[in-house]
């Protein structure tokens, strides 16, 4: 088939990329690397890439024709940063979403795979977090995230345009961003650790997350552009494992000198995904592979 990967440069949309290659797909990048935490892009030699915004309608309306599926990644794509560039947020992961369902919708692609947050979820909800929770966006990533996925929601209902929708929870594993202060917190105290820095704790450190390993959302996401599965059409999906850590957790694993910094704002106290639709609808059951994973890279 005939696929476009929207982030495909980044650290998950690289991994899903590599896979579709992998598999023998004719493969199309769209990325303007923009990502302020990744310290290297990723290219694979077999897909085709574009230097684009997924903003720019008018430039990128051409790319998605003939295509078959679309696996849009692009995103401002961290609360913090949202939190300092509202608008940047909005422009991006609202109106660059909406142009990509119209691309779809107006060149015959057959399915859209949307990449969206557990921090849609927010405090209120009580823990496990299952899809039919109301929403309780804390900040402008969260917002402008689910404002994508309604937007989905509405492409396929009213113009019969086949999307899913992914809930990721926290990812962590190889070519995970390792730069600045708000990179993925099991990458960013691997890095401090070899780079003999005390590992930045946020607050008390209590706050719980569920860890999801690279490689479970990467098949969580080829489960969902199969074409034949014709239920996952319009639903809204979690991606983790049904298990917990504080960042307390993950430090005692890796070892060493901590510090502590200031709480922030807009972010949710604990997540842990239920996995039920998971499980039924993309016949996956992934497991905490977390410490495993730092035994393997300290």
């Amino acid at each position: 088939m005939n696929i476009l990967v929207t982030g495909g440069n980044g650290f998950i949309g690289s991994h899903i990329v590599d896979r579709l290659v992998k598999e023998g797909h004719n493969v199309s990048v769209i990325d303007n690397l923009s990502s302020e935490s990744s310290h290297e892009h990723y290219y694979n030699d077999n897909a085709f890439y574009y230097k684009n915004c997924i903003t720019e309608y008018e430039t990128m309306r051409n790319i998605t024709k003939d295509v078959d599926i679309i696996y849009h990644l692009a995103a401002e794509a961290r609360i913090q940063p949202a939190l300092k560039n509202p608008l940047l947020a909005l422009k991006t992961n609202v109106q660059g979403t909406t142009n990509i369902l119209q691309w779809a919708r107006e060149n015959g692609v057959k399915r859209i795979v949307y990449s969206s947050t557990s921090s849609a979820y927010g405090r209120k909800n009580k823990l496990p977090l299952s899809e039919d929770m109301p929403n309780d966006c804390l900040n402008p990533y969260s917002v402008t995230k689910t404002a994508g996925e309604e937007m989905c929601k509405m492409y396929t209902n009213l113009f019969n345009l086949e999307t899913v929708t992914l809930r990721y929870f926290n990812v962590y594993g190889d070519r995970q961003p390792l730069r600045g202060q708000y990179a993925p917190v099991v990458g960013l105290f691997l890095r401090q650790k070899n780079d003999e820095e005390p590992m930045t704790i946020v607050g008390d450190g209590e706050q719980r997350r569920d860890f999801t390993h690279i490689d479970d959302i990467v098949e969580a996401n080829i489960r969902a552009g199969d074409l034949e599965n014709q239920d996952v059409v319009g639903e809204t999906i979690n991606v983790g494992t049904g298990s917990n850590w504080s960042i307390n957790d993950i430090a005692e694993m890796i070892g060493g000198e901590t510090k502590s910094i200031a709480n922030r704002p807009g972010e949710s106290r604990e997540t842990l995904a239920s996995t039920d639709k998971l499980k039924r609808l993309l016949n996956m059951n992934p497991v905490s592979k977390l410490e495993s994973y730092i035994l393997d890279n300290l």
